[in-house]
Formats: structure tokens, sequence, C-alpha cells
């Protein structure tokens, strides 16, 4: 009887522990870490890779093999992270993060849309940063963008300058963020290996977005900038386009499910495949509306809501019928500025009482 008992405890200890590793994540780069300070990486020193938390194996492995990059594998984190919480600003689930290295808890363990929005504009976030370290010659093994000219680009424009490297930014980020979905092996068929298959799927979507919104930008050169000529080179879309056009895709995601040959096929086979560049979820959102440890729903109970929009920003649908409460604060603003020769604007604080609603 003791040993059965023994036994049942082991295995309970076994899959908490499983429970805690996988949420662990290399997005908690991004939130306050060492890893974001230079300092840390002097030449010839052991670098905090075996320390850092949520890294796997594989992703240990090439922090030790590329020391410098890892400062910006946590800015393209903390990047996804921004962008996360902005789109998702009015949203009932409003991208919050906790404080562990989970960063935003129990609800990534769920594989809902919200879920391959995080994993999507956090591996966009990676290829943004590594491209833009590249060009600005902060990493050892790249340099400014090798892309050939378009072949749609005027014959007298001059094709060079310093442009993101955009290629290597994509090939490092799908070597790093993959690696831990590529480590894990679990039954052909099993739920875990549809996560997998998910989780790959929207990493990739996001790293396409960037590569596929960055454009040609150029500069004139010429007498009294007559542009008589211009210099050109590939150059990252700002990140809130990317953001932008993610969010787009989360509204029109995939549901998902896994066929008896363990690939995921839509559920409802009606509409067009999402391509490799749509995003795709296998579960249902969780509720919400109201705090669930479980699912690690925050709930909305508390959050400032808009009493005039009907949009999801609004009190009937942010506070999910509950009602709400109305208190007043004081906001102060610059008003009244002026430009004064030469060369300084100079202005007033002014303080007005607006009212503001609150989910009950």
């Amino acid at each position: 009887m003791s040993s059965k008992f023994f036994l049942m405890a082991l295995a309970i200890f076994f899959s908490f522990a499983q429970v805690v590793i996988e949420a662990n994540s290399w997005w908690s780069l991004g939130m306050n870490n060492p890893v974001q300070m230079s300092e840390v990486y002097i030449i010839g020193a052991q670098p905090l890779c075996s320390q850092l938390a949520g890294l796997s194996q594989g992703q240990k492995k090439l922090c030790h093999l590329y020391q410098d990059h890892m400062q910006y594998i946590g800015e393209g984190a903390k990047t996804g992270i921004k962008e996360c919480q902005y789109q998702f600003r009015h949203r009932r689930w409003n991208c919050s993060t906790v404080d562990n290295t989970s960063v935003f808890g129990r609800v990534m363990q769920i594989g809902s849309r919200e879920t391959a929005f995080t994993y999507a504009v956090s591996a966009a976030g990676v290829v943004n940063a590594m491209s833009r370290a590249c060009r600005e010659g902060e990493l050892s093994t790249c340099g400014c963008s090798r892309a050939a000219r378009p072949k749609d680009l005027p014959r007298d424009w001059l094709w060079g300058g310093c442009g993101d490297n955009i290629d290597y930014g994509y090939r490092f980020a799908k070597e790093f963020v993959d690696a831990r979905e590529r480590e894990r092996i679990h039954a052909k068929g099993s739920y875990e290996s549809a996560r997998i298959l998910m989780n790959l799927h929207n990493n990739e979507a996001g790293r396409r977005t960037v590569y596929n919104l960055a454009d040609v930008a150029c500069k004139c050169h010429g007498v009294s900038g007559s542009c008589s000529l211009k210099t050109c080179w590939l150059q990252l879309a700002d990140f809130r386009k990317v953001g932008d056009a993610l969010k787009e895709k989360y509204d029109s995601a995939a549901a998902m499910r896994l066929n008896g040959r363990g690939k995921l096929v839509q559920v409802n086979s009606r509409f067009n495949s999402p391509t490799t560049q749509d995003l795709v979820y296998i579960d249902p959102s969780p509720d919400y509306c109201v705090r669930n440890e479980s699912t690690g729903s925050l709930g909305t109970q508390g959050r400032l809501c808009n009493k005039t929009s009907e949009g999801m920003d609004g009190c009937e649908l942010m506070c999910c019928g509950r009602g709400y409460d109305q208190f007043k604060t004081v906001q102060t603003e610059r008003c009244h500025c002026k430009f004064h020769w030469c060369c300084y604007v100079k202005c007033k604080k002014c303080t007005e009482i607006v009212d503001q609603f609150v989910c009950k």
C-alpha cells in the first residue's frame, strides 16, 4: 500500500514539474533581465546562459555560442511584449504579464488565438531586433544587408547604404525561437504534439510578417537637395505596422485539429487553408471575464472602460454585463504652448477633472 502511495505521489510530482518547466519561457529575457545589460558580456568571461531562466537546452547552447546576440534576443522579447499589450489594450485579455518566468502565466498553456498572437509577435520582435543589431554593427557574425537589388528600382538609383540584415535576423530567430519546440518529443497524435505544430506555425507567421513588410528606403543626393541621385537600401517596417498586421491575422485565425497522420488540418474544411503567414489555434479561448487560477485569466474587474464606446473597450462588453463604478480624477497636461525665439517652446500646465469608469 505504501509503495502504491509513493508511486502516485511521484507521478503527481513529475506532472507538476512538467507544468512548471513548460511554463518557463525565453520571453522572460524581455522582463528586466540582466541579459539586457551589455556590460554582463565581457570578452572572455563566461556568460549567464546557464543561469538564465526560461531557456531550453538548445537555447542555452546558442547562448554560449552567440553571447553577443542575447541582449538583442531580450530586446526582441521586450518589443513583442509591449506590442502585444498595445494591440490588446482595449480587450478583455490585455496581454498582462505575471511576476514569474512564464511571463504571461497559465493562459499560455491553452492553445488559443491569444496564445497564437503572442508566439507570433514575440518571434517577430526577435527578427526585428537582430536585423537592426546587424546593421548597427553590434554583432560579430553579421553586418549590413546583402539583399539583391530590386528589379523595379530605377536604373539611375544607387543600391547600397547599410540596410537592416533581415535575412540574418530571420535565420537566427528561427534557430533560437524554434529550438524549444523542436527539442520536445511527444507521442504522435497527442495534444502536446498538436501544440508544438501550432507554436512552430505561429512563430513562422510572425517572422514572415516582418520579412514581407520590409521595404526599400531611399535618400536624396544632389545640389541644394535637387534629388538628382538616390541611394536606396532595405529597411524594416515600423514594428507597429507588424503588430497591426498580426492583429488582423489574429481576428481571422484558423481553428485547427490533428488528423490521423499527425498533421494540423482546418476544423472547418469549407474555408481556405491557412497560409504560412496566417495564425492558427487548437483550443477555444477561455472566459476572460472572471478571474480563474486554473486557466490563468485575470478577469476584467478593476479595468478602465469607455462608457460611450460600443466596441470591446466599452463598459458593456469590457465589464461582461457586471456594471461599472464611476469616479472623478484630476488630469494634468501641457497647454497654451508658445514658441519663443530662439529656440524653445514654453507651455503652461492645465488641470481638469474628468470622469472615469471601472468595471465591477
